[in-house]
């Protein structure tokens, strides 16, 4: 029985790679003819298309690996029974333990290969992608408002409570994650006005912090008149240059660059702590994190969710029938995936609950059509 499993579980990882490999195919060439467009926008050339489409493929591997795990192996089952194979199989005293066993075997493999290019691969490549077509077509980052991109910056003190507060507003973000038309507005404690602080440009200096450049400091000072009447005075001073030392660093500022569901796991982590630690919203990042965890686990339910097309005989459906069935069923859980995380979005659900829906249904699934075909026979 070990060799029927090994041999299960390296047919199956075939088809998988297979499906996977013409996925990423048509995926490449979809994404090529789009960025044709944008040819001759700056210094933006045909290698500059081919190297962005190349470097986006690990991110469309993390994302198509469970519906290529369910559509190859429903492809490998449906071969073994179209020629008999699964039915001699099981002749020989395979059972579905013995058979869901060699399915997983395959499944593990590709959910650590599904770990690996979401966390380690796909991460870098996809920053790297984005930055040489913005270096390329000599474009500039803005987000989230039109005004650029806000970030909340909370200085504690040696214990652990805020000193002061800094609302951080940066205009454009350049390829190389510095920054322009910065500007720092600082709060102390009791949500008062300390000062105003405006840097042409600002380029991140080791671990100390950020190197601005061309400010411009607004200091607002408060004091008393001689009638005792509370004044406030400010104070203009404009430097050169001026080491700005901050926690914020290159990471937090690259979030703006790379969508949550494509950073990696320590990022969302890092990003979404400082977000708490700052009491700022961080259910979107919150679910991606959670997607990020669950979905590998995702390959494995797909897996099992094919294994009971081995069981269906060739009278039950020639191979298209099943293999257009797979399709269909990773056509509606992609969906699922979306759907129910801007659910828990809109509805402020666990991230947890919201991300896991679309497994556990498809888990359900495979585990009733297990028990069905075994009652089949």
């Amino acid at each position: 029985m070990r060799l029927v499993g090994r041999y299960l579980a390296r047919e199956i990882s075939l088809g998988v790679l297979f499906v996977l490999f013409g996925f990423l195919g048509l995926f490449a060439f979809f994404d090529l003819v789009g960025e044709l467009d944008d040819l001759g926008r700056g210094a933006y050339r045909i290698q500059h298309a081919i190297a962005y489409v190349l470097l986006t493929l690990p991110s469309h591997v993390y994302e198509l690996m469970p519906i290529a795990a369910l559509i190859g192996a429903i492809y490998a089952l449906a071969q073994f029974a179209s020629h008999s194979e699964f039915t001699a199989m099981r002749a020989a005293g395979m059972g579905r333990k013995i058979a869901l066993r060699g399915v997983l075997v395959a499944g593990v493999i590709f959910a650590l290969l599904t770990a690996f290019f979401g966390e380690v691969v796909a991460p870098p490549a996809e920053r790297l992608a984005q930055s040489i077509r913005l270096t390329a077509t000599g474009s500039r980052l803005s987000a989230q408002f039109r005004s650029g991109m806000w970030i909340k910056d909370t200085v504690r003190n040696a214990a652990g409570d805020p000193e002061y507060l800094r609302f951080v507003n940066v205009g454009e973000i350049l390829p190389d994650a510095s920054l322009e038309r910065m500007q720092i507005f600082e709060f102390d404690a009791s949500f008062s006005l300390r000062s105003v602080i405006r840097a042409g440009r600002a380029v991140y200096d080791g671990k100390s912090g950020w190197q601005l450049s061309d400010i411009e400091e607004t200091r607002f000072i408060a004091g008393r008149s001689a009638d005792a009447l509370p004044t406030l005075e400010s104070k203009v001073i404009r430097e050169p240059s001026r080491l700005w030392p901050s926690e914020i660093g290159p990471d937090i500022v690259r979030v703006a660059m790379v969508e949550p569901e494509r950073m990696s796991l320590i990022g969302l982590i890092q990003y979404t702590q400082h977000l708490y630690e700052n009491r700022q919203n961080a259910q979107r990042y919150e679910i991606a994190l959670w997607k990020k965890i669950i979905y590998p686990l995702a390959v494995l339910v797909m897996m099992t969710l094919a294994l009971p097309f081995g069981y269906l005989q060739v009278r039950a459906g020639s191979i298209g029938y099943k293999v257009f069935s797979g399709i269909m069923l990773g056509v509606v859980f992609h969906f699922m995936n979306g759907l129910f995380s801007h659910l828990g979005l809109l509805n402020t659900w666990p991230a947890w609950v919201a991300v896991s829906i679309p497994s556990l249904v498809a888990f359900a699934l495979a585990l009733s059509m297990l028990g069905w075909v075994g009652r089949m026979r």
